[in-house]
């Protein structure tokens, strides 16, 4: 469980440097380091990391003395062995030799493995140039270990003389990086603590909250040294990075997958508007119930929920709006600041309502009865987002039917609120009127499978309005097709937005900058 106390943390890292950004430089030849060194710069990083062992042709002393005395930011040198993950495959006694080369050449830091630092510390004993730290490092490509474990790892690599403890381990569910975040939080040394992989991305972007030394973040998307690696443009500019620090709150959007969601470019960029101390940051979670038996500190307090996450949720709250319990979902939970308690709220169906209404009778303004009234509205998926969509528009005064890959979901939710049941196989040839209204609220057609689609294009011709709660790609091939068959088409993004406004009054206790949220989903 991640537990935090906010004094004791935010004195603790109170007394340590803000945490910096290391590009890794991967190229495999001099020239093109140098010009990526330049690049780390221009982007922001802090620190460059130069792989030596990226190198095709290496001569020791000239290629060092060029790449430590030319570098526009301080160095980290690296020749990481094959047996720990790298491209070396020389002699041993070589590489270490190198990297004693290095420090005599001025660089600023050195990385050496756990396994071979007491051979390598005892070599430089009254030898270490005083400004070069030595980073002994650990890496773990197989899992996070037990909290213990991990204490008992820091004591062994600080033991060795290590000035900077480094830990990388593999996140292979979410909160095996609160294990992560409770080392450094507590650590008396410098330590850089990071989880690999997808799962462990927020290890990476609350280094400043819980006092890590250092980051790693990519000069380009894809050129990575370990997994799951941020760019050095997203850390600054889609995360603030620099802003982050020991008392800022975490927020982030629960899902799986998240990678596609546009959640924390919104939320960012309006806490930055309004100098807010949040964060919002992906958490792709697995098991839900764990997550936030994991994360129960009151430092991560709020969250959006998202596919396939907004039932399951609802039963970790300890209240539910009487809405949100109505539809049996919740896709915003706000965690008490002062108990500690999980409440949870449904932002969805007022978003996609409101949307879809708007384009009925295309305008803003309410009317004092719904265009929705009367009209026969087919909901896609019996999930939380179409439990939420068939309430709205059930409340609205719509005939509801509820169409599902499994009947019995879409039955057990047409019992629930009052509506007809049919199976997906039958909605194309589901036509008893026209002017029918369609919102897709399955995942079908969302990036990578922009080419899927959940109803035959021909089906289509009986609907006056579809809308499609995806929203990457913008115009999926459910809407495209539609449009073609002349409905109206509202996209998910109007949903996204709408549902938006909410949850950040709920997380900030401010108004939404609602243009500010436009215009930073339309630049997207």
């Amino acid at each position: 469980m991640f537990e935090k106390h906010e004094s004791s943390s935010a004195g603790g890292q109170m007394k340590k440097q803000p945490t910096l950004i290391c590009a890794p430089i991967l190229a495999d030849t001099v020239d093109q380091m140098l010009i990526d060194m330049g690049k780390a710069k221009i982007l922001g990083a802090d620190v460059v990391e130069i792989r030596l062992d990226y190198l095709k042709t290496f001569d020791p002393r000239r290629d060092l003395s060029v790449l430590i005395g030319k570098s526009p930011l301080p160095t980290l040198i690296t020749n990481r062995p094959k047996w720990e993950g790298g491209q070396y495959d020389g002699m041993e006694s070589d590489r270490l030799e190198v990297l004693r080369l290095a420090m005599e050449l001025g660089a600023d830091y050195v990385d050496i493995e756990y396994q071979v630092a007491d051979k390598f510390n005892g070599s430089i004993l009254g030898k270490k140039p005083e400004r070069c730290k030595v980073i002994v490092s650990s890496h773990n490509y197989q899992s996070t270990p037990p909290l213990e474990d991990l204490g008992d790892l820091v004591a062994k690599i600080q033991s060795t003389g290590a000035d900077i403890v480094k830990i990388a381990t593999t996140a292979l569910d979410v909160t095996d990086v609160a294990r992560i975040f409770q080392l450094t939080v507590h650590s008396e040394v410098p330590v850089i603590g990071l989880a690999m992989g997808e799962r462990g991305l927020i290890s990476r972007i609350l280094g400043p909250k819980f006092g890590g030394y250092l980051t790693f973040a990519t000069l380009e998307p894809g050129e990575v040294s370990a997994p799951g690696q941020s760019t050095i443009k997203d850390l600054l500019h889609l995360y603030n990075f620099k802003r982050i620090g020991p008392l800022t709150k975490v927020f982030g959007i629960i899902g799986k997958p998240v990678g596609h969601s546009k959640s924390p470019i919104l939320y960012n960029e309006a806490f930055k508007s309004i100098d807010f101390d949040g964060v919002y940051v992906p958490f792709l979670v697995d098991d839900v119930v764990n997550f936030f038996r994991a994360y129960s500190s009151t430092d991560f307090a709020g969250f959006s929920c998202t596919i396939p996450h907004k039932e399951a949720a609802l039963e970790c709250c300890d209240e539910v709006d009487p809405v949100a319990k109505s539809i049996g979902a919740v896709n915003c939970i706000i965690r008490s600041q002062s108990d500690g308690k999980l409440f949870g709220y449904n932002t969805d169906y007022v978003g996609a309502i409101t949307a879809i209404e708007n384009a009925l009778q295309g305008t803003d303004d309410p009317a004092s009865v719904s265009p929705l009234a009367g009209k026969l509205f087919v909901v896609i998926g019996a999930g939380g987002a179409g439990k939420a969509l068939a309430y709205g528009a059930k409340e609205k005064g719509a005939r509801v039917v509820i169409a599902n890959r499994t009947f019995d979901r879409a039955r057990e939710l047409a019992n629930i609120v009052g509506a007809q049941a049919i199976s997906i196989a039958e909605l194309e040839s589901f036509h008893p009127e026209n002017d029918m209204i369609l919102a897709n609220t399955t995942s079908i057609g969302m990036q990578p499978k922009i080419d899927q689609t959940p109803i035959p294009k021909q089906a289509l011709n009986h609907y006056s309005l579809v809308f499609d709660a995806v929203y990457t790609p913008k115009i999926t091939r459910l809407l495209r097709e539609a449009g073609e068959c002349g409905a109206t088409v509202v996209s998910g993004l109007e949903m996204f937005i709408g549902q938006a406004y909410e949850q950040f009054e709920r997380f900030t206790g401010l108004p939404a900058p609602k243009e500010l949220f436009r215009k930073t989903v339309e630049n997207y």
